[in-house]
């Protein structure tokens, strides 16, 4: 896996070749504000190496990713009086990634934001449930 990806606007950020606006960064990622924000204080964390998405990512980088997403949601917590917080991460297109380097969004909630689960919550069939269970199940 290259270290940067020429054509990925993540990449060029962390690059400083285009602007954005930095909150946080250490040795092996950054976090920046999110330019199309769901609230106050949305912000994306990246690992400074390129990697497409989750399945790509080294398991060291994604665990520095978590740490600085977790680093950066109590900040929010606490700068930003949020509520609560949400960490999202997509992978794929039909997962609603669209920008294909890793990034974890962190997004701070407030009591009363407009934001909602996208999907309903309800009963599972147990049998589809417990046939996923073992498709799922290592070894």
């Amino acid at each position: 896996m290259p270290d940067r990806d020429p054509d990925c606007l993540f990449c060029k950020i962390v690059a400083g070749e285009i602007p954005g606006t930095i909150v946080a960064e250490d040795e092996h990622t950054v976090a920046f504000m999110d330019i199309n924000p769901a609230t106050r204080g949305h912000a994306l964390v990246v690992p400074r190496r390129h990697a497409a998405d989750l399945g790509e990512i080294d398991p060291a980088e994604l665990a520095a990713v978590a740490a600085a997403a977790q680093r950066l949601a109590i900040r929010a917590r606490e700068a930003l009086g949020a509520d609560g917080i949400n960490l999202m991460n997509s992978w794929g297109s039909d997962a609603w990634q669209t920008v294909f380097h890793l990034h974890i969004h962190v997004i701070p909630r407030y009591a009363g934001d407009p934001l909602r689960l996208p999907w309903t919550p309800g009963p599972g069939d147990e049998g589809e449930i417990a046939a996923a269970a073992d498709a799922l199940r290592e070894g």
